[in-house]
């Protein structure tokens, strides 16, 4: 029986070409120098064992000390390449993405803000027909104070409550 080798993570040498080979050490050695360069409250959130952990930590240890710092990356490459690193790419990817999310999250609660500054009851009825537990009363409170404020060339601190609400609501 023939395994299909593009969706394993495992690698032998005798199913692969030397090329693949090759790009498969080059990938575990950029995800050594990955890892080695996140924070320390970043790495405790990946299943990493603790050989793989001890041997990161070395290689932070080591990072100015030219060439035994290459040879630790390519130790730490080696050990990777013995693992299934898939649970660790899965873990690096949701830290990454959630960053990504975040600022989505933020940016979309902006626009709310925005929208319900310049369109006012329309907008505010959008929000509470999204959001049911917002007070419709304190979103036209906010809107009339941050109006205010503009008008009279004011610091936007309306506008800002505004936004505090908002998220407050949204989460």
């Amino acid at each position: 029986m023939q395994h299909d080798n593009s969706k394993n993570d495992s690698f032998n040498d005798d199913d692969l070409s030397k090329t693949a080979l090759k790009r498969h050490s080059a990938e575990m050695h950029d995800l050594g120098v990955k890892l080695v360069k996140m924070g320390n409250n970043t790495i405790k959130q990946l299943p990493l064992d603790d050989e793989l952990l001890s041997n990161i930590k070395l290689a932070k240890k080591i990072e100015n000390k030219r060439e035994g710092f290459r040879r630790q990356l390519q130790f730490l490459a080696k050990l990777l390449r013995q693992r299934d690193v898939a649970p660790i790419l899965a873990a690096l990817d949701e830290i990454e993405n959630r960053t990504l999310y975040q600022a989505a999250h933020f940016h979309k609660l902006e626009q709310w803000r925005d929208r319900i500054l310049s369109q006012g009851d329309d907008a505010i009825q959008a929000f509470i027909d999204e959001y049911p537990h917002a007070d419709r009363q304190q979103l036209r409170q906010f809107t009339r104070q941050a109006q205010k404020e503009e008008q009279q060339n004011k610091p936007p601190a309306a506008a800002r409550a505004l936004f505090k609400y908002i998220r407050s609501v949204a989460e």
